[in-house]
């Protein structure tokens, strides 16, 4: 697959050659979702907690004596059944929700996304990224050439620049990612794939 190299200001410049490797496998939507599914499990933050009986503060003394006053027999305060009182089956903070896949599947549903970001032209090469120093408008201005300014974008980087990473960070919708590091949920969650000539061959290198 053949697809256009533009400058950064969005001016056809020449033509590229994408790996059919990575750019031309059919999708397998269950595959993808399976992935999905793993990688933001793995991402998930423990941040639910709640206090059973032993660890609610109080209730060490017995509410009322067990006989004799026509209510109900209690032990705690704390009991869950009481207002106030302990959480039962509640999140402790130390679920595990980790999971695993093999590497050829992550793979294959990475190829996956790629095909089909490139079959709907979401994808910009260009042929080169390069700014002096960090600066917000400049990033902006070549964005705008590529796309909606309101769209989301990922710029795959082939190495860190520290210039196009501190360009980006104030602008919504839009952040950057090592080619080596790319995967399927951060290709999902944005429209366009912006890269260099470069990332290409880094991709290639690191997935094949």
């Amino acid at each position: 697959m053949f697809i256009k190299v533009l400058n950064q200001k969005g001016k056809e410049v020449g033509e590229t050659e994408l790996p059919k490797e990575i750019f031309e496998v059919p999708m397998n939507p269950d595959l993808v979702h399976q992935v999905v599914l793993v990688q933001a499990a793995n991402r998930r933050r423990k941040i639910a907690k709640t206090k059973d009986r032993s660890e609610v503060r109080g209730g060490g003394k017995k509410p009322w004596r067990q006989k004799g006053t026509g209510r109900a027999r209690h032990g705690s305060i704390r009991s869950p059944i009481w207002r106030g009182g302990g959480v039962t089956f509640g999140p402790t903070g130390r679920e595990v929700f980790k999971k695993r896949i093999p590497k050829k599947m992550r793979r294959k549903a990475l190829f996956m996304v790629l095909s089909a970001k490139a079959k709907e032209n979401l994808i910009f090469v260009l042929d080169n990224l390069k700014i002096e120093k960090p600066k917000t408008k400049i990033m902006v201005e070549i964005l705008e050439q590529l796309f909606l300014k309101k769209s989301s974008g990922l710029l795959v980087l082939p190495k860190i620049d520290e210039n196009i990473i501190k360009s980006v960070r104030n602008i919504p919708k839009i952040d950057p990612i090592q080619a080596k590091d790319l995967n399927v949920l951060d290709l999902l969650n944005y429209k366009y794939i912006v890269m260099p000539k470069e990332a290409i061959e880094v991709i290639k290198e690191t997935f094949l």
